[in-house]
């Protein structure tokens, strides 16, 4: 029975590797994505208006729409990238943990991946292992099945950034979000006129071609505005507990959470106290020397827990 559970799991973790390839299809469907919307929104309808001249409401509001979308545009596009190429967080080569976190920081998490800890000291304290990258795993680290390899606080494996979101790159997966929020709710408003007109009996000005694409634009942005919410909202109460999504499923059963050290250190792990950049992906280099949470290996809990 044990024999048949182990191979379930990993023919399941073998078929993950598949969404390597899937991930790589994912960043042209995101940047198909905002070539249609930059299209239907610059091209076909708030350029042509503001092109034409002549002043007045019509102009002053492309002229605001067009300066908001670029600006959000740049913020979206800087952030994804910053999510595909920046390494969540990978253990360092013959990482071991310190003496103090020996005595006191050992993950309480309890599942079927810590089975294979080995204990620390005398006080029942457990310093996991990972037999699949044969290493020790420092607090809050969990194993990718789909990267094969440790990551420094994972939170998921996300397909449409190809790479793990962990430690390193988790505030700019939560940029990534707030800011294509934030655009298409913008896209999905200013075409909203040019949606409702495709219903009228009237006269719809533009070629073929431009409507099909401002209709597709409006529903596509439209249905990531709706996704995309539900997704910030999870990750900003994840956030707002110091925790992960692995982690939020593995402690559902625990009354406490040692790293819970309230709303503003907790967002200040992820985001760091330099107020200056807590809206790019980007730290300032005083918040990555001096926290010790920035680099994925160190996070302080509270005292109670430290205690026991």
């Amino acid at each position: 029975m044990h024999r048949s559970g182990a191979t379930m799991a990993w023919n399941v973790f073998k078929f993950c590797t598949a969404l390597r390839g899937l991930g790589s299809i994912m960043i042209l469907l995101v940047l198909g994505v905002v070539g249609v919307t930059y299209y239907a929104v610059v091209l076909s309808n708030y350029g042509p208006a503001l092109y034409a001249g002549g002043g007045g409401l019509d102009f002053l509001t492309a002229l605001a729409i067009l300066i908001l979308f670029h600006s959000l545009l740049v913020m979206l596009l800087w952030s994804y990238f910053s999510v595909v190429f920046t390494d969540p967080g990978s253990v360092p080569p013959n990482w071991r943990p310190a003496i103090d976190e020996e005595g006191g920081e050992a993950d309480p998490l309890v599942g079927s991946e810590f089975n294979n800890a080995v204990p620390s000291d005398p006080s029942g304290q457990r310093i996991r292992y990972c037999r699949k990258c044969n290493q020790l795993k420092p607090p809050r680290c969990h194993h990718c099945s789909v990267c094969g390899r440790c990551v420094l606080k994972m939170d998921h494996h996300c397909v449409w950034v190809v790479n793990c979101v962990g430690a390193l790159n988790y505030k700019y997966f939560l940029l990534f979000l707030f800011y294509t929020f934030l655009e298409t709710s913008l896209v999905t408003a200013s075409l909203l006129p040019q949606f409702l007109a495709f219903f009228s009996d009237g006269e719809i000005p533009g070629s073929p071609g431009s409507l099909a694409t401002t209709f597709l634009a409006f529903v596509l942005n439209l249905a990531f505005a709706l996704s995309v919410l539900g997704f910030l909202i999870m990750h900003i109460s994840l956030v707002a507990a110091n925790t992960t999504t692995i982690e939020a499923y593995e402690k559902k059963t625990t009354p406490k959470w040692r790293y819970d050290l309230g709303r503003r250190k907790n967002f200040e792990q992820v985001f760091g106290m330099d107020k200056k950049y807590w809206f790019i992906p980007a730290y300032s280099e005083e918040d990555i020397r001096r926290m010790p949470a920035l680099q994925g290996l160190d996070y302080p809990s509270k005292p109670d827990f430290d205690s026991q």
